[in-house]
């Protein structure tokens, strides 16, 4: 009896564990590239002729994205007491950089499109050197003698492919099909939403167990990321006297993260090719706290003028 019953599970599990790998293998690398492409078809050579011509605006939200948020992840960590993969995983999703969310969220906030859409391609294309480096530094600090082994040349070559191609490909089509990219845009934005919310499901469906254990210490600890680095920025904005809309873009870009690339990148990390792991839950569970706060923030943003 005990035998049939442990078949009958082992074969209920099976399904699942297949439409998991597709999810991780096909899916999930997919909606990452569509993501990626639907930034790149918003974007011109002029967006980045604007960057060199607002250099010192730029640089604050760089360094706010790359610095900032880094460092308050760590506090974060710490204050709460997370550690191992759990640890790893809110390094790992402040290190990556904004996604097109990001871009949608400064537009509802009336702050600088243009400024915005910047700092998330140029920040993608450095990540690919930066998340790397930093994530193979928070494996070893974090989980010790449970650290995967992670090849630095091959999860960059992993982003460029995953991100920066996309993004390339995306520019290339708005510079010789301008009309086609005008009409497509919107379908690849709503498109790629969509598979984004099947990721983040995905993703806690696997990790359900774990994240009830942990939820209680890892929601307020990604929440306080959130919060703390959204109105960070803002503050830091402001007190370097740039203008309402640039400090709303900075603290966008700054509390918005692409959660997809944080789930993406978790599988590589680990070495796993079924399922979503641990070090991806963080990501996963952070995807849907930004859209929870950024919903408040941004009427908050546009009921005030300065």
């Amino acid at each position: 009896m005990i035998y049939h019953l442990r078949c009958g599970g082992l074969a209920a599990l099976r399904p699942w564990e297949g439409i998991m790998d597709i999810l991780v293998n096909v899916v999930l690398p997919l909606s990452l590239a569509i993501i990626m492409f639907s930034l790149g078809i918003g974007l011109t050579m002029a967006d980045f002729r604007r960057v060199a011509e607002r250099g010192w605006v730029f640089a604050v939200g760089a360094l706010c994205q790359l610095v900032l948020l880094p460092v308050v992840a760590y506090l974060v960590i710490l204050t709460f007491g997370l550690t191992g993969a759990l640890a790893t995983g809110v390094m790992l999703i402040a290190l990556c950089p904004g996604g097109v969310t990001s871009n949608v969220v400064t537009r509802l906030a009336k702050g600088d499109v243009a400024l915005s859409v910047s700092l998330t391609a140029l920040i993608s294309l450095v990540s690919i050197f930066t998340v790397p480096v930093m994530i193979g530094w928070a494996v070893v600090h974090f989980m010790g003698e449970d650290a995967p082994d992670i090849s630095v040349t091959t999860l960059a070559l992993a982003m460029f492919l995953l991100t920066m191609l996309p993004v390339i490909l995306g520019m290339v089509l708005r510079h010789f099909a301008t009309p086609l990219a005008d009409r497509i845009e919107p379908v690849l934005i709503k498109l790629a939403s969509a598979l984004f919310v099947l990721i983040i499901l995905a993703a806690i469906a696997s990790n359900w167990t774990l994240l009830t254990e942990n939820v209680a210490k890892l929601g307020p600890a990604l929440l306080s990321l959130n919060v703390v680095t959204m109105l960070a920025g803002l503050l830091i904005a402001g007190a370097l006297g740039l203008t309402w809309a640039e400090r709303k873009t900075i603290s966008i870009e700054v509390g918005i993260q692409n959660g997809s690339l944080g789930i993406t990148l978790a599988p590589l990390i680990v070495g796993v090719s079924g399922g979503i792991p641990t070090i991806g839950l963080p990501s996963a569970l952070y995807g849907v706290i930004m859209y929870v706060t950024a919903i408040p923030f941004v009427l908050w943003l546009r009921s005030r003028k300065s």
